[in-house]
């Protein structure tokens, strides 16, 4: 069995894939290039990110390891929302979403030695908010401080609880990584049996 290498250092990705009972290890690389590229859709580009990481691992991982990585972004209005600079930022994201429907994407790339780019795909799922009121926005800003997320928020902390009203999708894309989509290509290519 080929050994399983996740390219995060994101909890939530450490503990869902984690959940998927395959045996990994985490290794990260610093400095690698996450800026959008231009002139591309603005749904490709997860996937595009997800396989500029994977080929940065190009001289780090070895003959039987698989390298796993991802990207999410949240998408409002044609426009992705990047994770928040400030908490005022953070605020004005959520401001932006409260009442609406938005899509999050996670870019996913599967590689190994011989393919860094031997399995590569996105996942899309619609999430929908409530009107959030600013009491309700300062709380989470302040109390949670999601400045690591994607569009300002974690669906599984409190303001996913009191705030999202439908998911169209899978729960677990927009928390970071859709692992009912990747457990079958993780299973073909590190001959696993489960």
């Amino acid at each position: 069995m080929k050994k399983l290498i996740l390219a995060s250092n994101s909890p939530r990705r450490k503990e869902l894939l984690a959940g998927l009972d395959i045996p990994f290890e985490v290794r990260v690389i610093d400095g690698i290039d996450e800026s959008h590229p231009e002139g591309v859709d603005i749904y490709s580009v997860p996937e595009i990110l997800a396989q500029r990481k994977a080929a940065a691992y190009e001289d780090c991982i070895a003959d039987d390891e698989v390298i796993l990585t991802a990207d999410t972004v949240v998408i409002l209005d044609d426009q992705i929302l990047e994770k928040p600079s400030s908490l005022e930022n953070a605020k004005e994201m959520l401001r932006s979403l409260s009442g609406r429907s938005h899509s999050v994407v996670t870019g996913v790339c599967i590689g190994t030695k011989d393919d860094l780019n031997y399995s590569h795909f996105s996942v899309l799922t619609e999430v929908r908010f409530k009107e959030l009121s600013d009491e309700e926005i300062n709380y989470y800003v302040e109390t949670y401080r999601p400045l690591d997320k994607a569009g300002a928020y974690g669906i599984q902390e409190w303001i996913g609880y009191i705030g999202v009203t439908g998911i169209d999708g899978s729960f677990y894309n927009v928390m970071g990584l859709p692992v009912q989509r990747i457990y079958p290509e993780l299973i073909k290519v590190i001959n696993a049996t489960i």
